[in-house]
């Protein structure tokens, strides 16, 4: 049985602070070394994915299917890199294998697949439908008499889909109380602005007209960020949703809340320039000493 955290995991919000600024650089190495693209969305959803990995998620990675371990899917697959990062993070595969993200025959693809890698729960590069497998999940954990949770990354623009709102009205219908959904609500999607797209504003109100328990935080607070967590956990009356407002980019000031960031990938020297904004001067976290080699 699944009972706390991994051996590395940690309350403290300034450790957590610094392994979120080591995960952006790592993923800034691994869009400029593998061309890829999706960068500014990756960046937005690092501090969440931080939270959860390093404090909230009660998981094993030596056993990484245990059938007791907390669920996470990053339903906004196309970040999927940020996922990597932090599953290599705190243990679920070696760091260095992060070099072979993107790469021929790797099992760290740039769209995740069930079991790529271990800790990989589903594939999300199609977007709607992290939500309802998560759902799904719970479900079957209630039926199974098991303890889990489950919970479901998502991004602000996948909630213009309507399965989103399907499941969050089957979840509240059936009080499923061990489901957890946060919204990376950078205000931002593929082609503009999320709110000139399809009005989603004031999207935490319309979370709680269908039933469910809202928080809303700032997403780069990671105390705020490990304390909503924990007040979801611990709710029991109903299905929990934290709307996280972020920024796309997050952390390089030339790609914040720049979206053309959401195709393109960094040069060596945009990479070197974002290392030392991020107090990582002198720090390459991946092996090989540079980003292009």
């Amino acid at each position: 049985m699944v009972t706390g955290r991994t051996l590395n995991q940690t309350t403290d919000i300034e450790t957590l602070e610094r392994v979120a600024a080591e995960t952006r650089l790592r993923v800034l190495e691994m869009s400029s070394r593998a061309k890829t693209a999706h960068l500014g969305g990756a960046l937005s959803c690092i501090d969440i994915l931080t939270a959860l990995y390093g404090a909230v998620l009660r998981i094993d990675p030596e056993h990484p299917e245990n059938s007791d371990r907390d669920r996470c899917i990053l339903s906004k697959g196309h970040a999927i890199s940020a996922m990597y990062a932090c599953l290599a993070k705190w243990g679920f595969f070696p760091e260095a294998e992060l070099v072979h993200y993107n790469a021929e025959n790797s099992r760290l693809p740039e769209q995740p697949s069930p079991g790529c890698a271990p800790g990989i729960e589903w594939a999300t590069g199609s977007l709607g439908h992290g939500l309802s497998v998560a759902l799904g999940m719970a479900l079957a954990g209630r039926m199974a008499g098991r303890s889990y949770n489950c919970y479901a990354v998502m991004s602000d623009g996948e909630c213009e889909e309507g399965s989103i709102w399907e499941a969050a009205m089957m979840a509240a219908q059936r009080k499923v109380d061990r489901l957890v959904a946060i919204v990376d609500y950078n205000k931002l999607q593929a082609t503009g602005r999320v709110n000139e797209i399809m009005a989603m504003d004031p999207l935490p109100d319309k979370w709680r007209a269908f039933g469910w328990h809202c928080q809303e935080v700032d997403g780069h607070d990671m105390g705020a960020l490990v304390a909503a967590l924990e007040r979801a956990r611990a709710f029991g009356e109903q299905p929990s949703v934290i709307v996280a407002h972020t920024v796309k980019g997050k952390g390089v000031s030339f790609m914040e809340d720049d979206n053309n960031w959401h195709y393109r990938s960094p040069t060596e020297e945009e990479v070197k320039t974002a290392r030392i904004e991020l107090g990582l001067a002198d720090a390459s976290l991946l092996s090989g000493g540079s980003s292009q080699q």
